[in-house]
C-alpha cells in the first residue's frame, strides 16, 4: 500500500512534544540554579571591590569610615569615590542593598548581602552556607560567611 499523503501524523507530533517536554523538564531547574550560582558570585566580587576600597580608604587615614551603619549608598559611598573605586556596588546579585556597619573608632567593617529572599539572617563567623537565601559577610578583609558545596 502507497502512502501519498505527506507529513506527519498526530502520534508522531505528540512524541516529539513529550521529548521536548522532558528536556525542559530537566533543563529548566538547573538553568536556574545557574542563574542564582552568577548572581552568588557577582555579589562576592562585588563585596571584594567594596572591601579593598575600604582597605585601601584605611591604609591612607589609619581607619575605616567610622560609626557608619545602613546600606552602602548612604553611609561609606561618599568616603570610596571616586578615588578608591569608580563607583561603589550598591546592589548584590539579587538587586538588595549591600550593608555596611564600622564600629565608633574605626577599627573594624562587616559588609553583607542578604541573599536571594532579601532578609537579614545575621551573620555566623566562620559559617558556610548552603542556600541562596542566606547571607554572604565579609569583615576586615575576608568572608566570614559564604557560599560553600551545593547551594538550594
Amino acid at each position: 500500500m502507497l502512502r501519498k499523503d505527506r507529513g506527519f501524523t498526530l502520534i508522531e507530533l505528540l512524541i516529539v512534544v513529550a521529548i521536548i517536554g522532558i528536556i525542559a523538564a530537566i533543563a529548566i531547574p538547573n538553568l536556574l540554579n545557574a542563574i542564582d550560582r552568577g548572581r552568588q558570585k557577582r555579589t562576592m566580587a562585588d563585596m571584594r571591590t567594596i572591601g579593598t576600597a575600604m582597605e585601601s580608604y584605611a591604609v591612607d587615614n589609619n581607619f575605616y569610615p567610622k560609626g557608619q551603619s545602613g546600606d552602602v549608598a548612604s553611609t561609606v559611598e561618599t568616603y570610596l569615590e571616586p578615588i578608591y573605586v569608580r563607583n561603589v556596588p550598591a546592589e548584590d546579585g539579587w538587586r538588595n542593598a549591600f550593608q555596611a556597619e564600622t564600629d565608633a573608632n574605626g577599627g573594624e567593617y562587616t559588609l553583607q548581602s542578604y541573599g536571594k529572599d532579601g532578609t537579614d539572617g545575621g551573620c555566623v563567623s566562620g559559617n558556610t552556607t548552603t542556600s541562596f537565601d542566606e547571607d554572604i559577610c565579609f569583615s576586615n578583609g575576608s568572608f566570614t560567611q559564604w557560599p560553600e558545596g551545593r547551594q538550594q
